[in-house]
């Protein structure tokens, strides 16, 4: 992920965290937690979850962020 889709989710985290939750409803607040410059654990947790590719979860933030 570059460096402004980072700032741009950091930004907006707690608002993305609640479409994520309506987008995917089985995931936790745990599955969710996002640490800086560690997106891709982040789309790995969601990924296993909810068996979705990483990719499509990738897309899917990137048309949410903002």
């Amino acid at each position: 992920m570059d460096n402004s889709f980072e700032t741009k989710l950091k930004g907006n985290w707690n608002q993305l965290k609640g479409k994520a939750k309506q987008q995917w409803a089985d995931l936790t607040d745990d599955d969710l937690l996002y640490e800086e410059g560690k997106s891709d654990e982040l789309f790995g947790r969601i990924q296993k979850k909810t068996g979705q590719a990483v990719e499509d979860i990738k897309d899917w933030f990137n048309d949410n962020v903002g």
